[in-house]
């Protein structure tokens, strides 16, 4: 009797509740509609604008193939201006890191566009933007002065032997790539593939350098060509023979 009593009592009750389950939101994950309904969401999102969507990702990714650049994906392309000096990294050559030395005892701060600071009637433009030719009249336009020109400071007799060596067109333009190229014929003539080969010791090149290039010092700490036309060497020896052991340790 009991028992009864209380079926009829549920019984009554999910009659009454039912009505208002059945208005009740049934949600279910699998309905196809359950996420195009207008909800509130727990962290509110707007779409993004046109001129959001049209802008590119500017976050970096560690792995390739993002949007945004990837610290493991290769630097993009730069452009270098012509008369930046090259800036020296883990994987520069022998002839670059020996020309970047070279660059700091002769021309630290002007660099590929240095000229000879005794020289009054300075060249009409850039020398990074002058032909060879124009860089001649120059020359000859300005007799009784100096005319150490460029990083590597190229006296006339050597810029012009080392043109006619190398077979370069006088109307090419003065670039940092050029000097380079005319730099690196100085740098074999002083030794540096004999240097390589074991031929002659470290000290030996140095000195060699030092007879072309006024602003190194040689092994007794002076320029080869001290007080001639002013010149002095710009750093000590123990300076050069460190740089150059880091170029070629051991």
């Amino acid at each position: 009797m009991i028992v009864r009593r209380f079926a009829l009592v549920m019984a009554t009750f999910w009659s009454l509740l039912v009505p208002f389950v059945a208005q009740a939101e049934i949600v279910s994950l699998f309905d196809t509609n359950t996420f195009l309904q207008d909800r509130r969401a727990l962290i509110p999102a707007s779409a993004p604008t046109e001129s959001q969507t049209q802008e590119p990702r500017r976050v970096a990714s560690l792995f390739a193939g993002q949007a945004g650049g990837s610290l493991f994906a290769p630097w993009p392309d730069r452009t270098v201006a012509k008369d930046t000096p090259f800036l020296l990294g883990p994987d520069a050559s022998v002839a670059e890191r020996i020309r970047h030395l070279i660059g700091q005892a002769e021309s630290r701060h002007q660099g590929y566009n240095a000229v000879q600071h005794g020289a009054k009637r300075l060249p009409p433009a850039r020398p990074t933007e002058m032909t060879l030719a124009e860089i001649y009249q120059w020359i000859s336009d300005t007799p009784g002065q100096p005319h150490a020109i460029g990083r590597y400071q190229f006296i006339p007799v050597t810029l012009k032997r080392l043109v006619i060596k190398t077979g370069t067109d006088l109307q090419q333009v003065f670039s940092p790539r050029l000097q380079d190229r005319l730099a690196d014929v100085l740098l074999v003539e002083a030794g540096l593939h004999t240097f390589g080969m074991g031929k002659i010791g470290r000290e030996k090149f140095m000195n060699n350098l030092a007879g072309i290039w006024a602003g190194l010092p040689t092994s007794n700490g002076k320029s080869y060509y001290h007080g001639f036309a002013g010149n002095r060497a710009t750093m000590t020896w123990d300076r050069f023979d460190q740089e150059m052991a880091r170029i070629f340790p051991g």
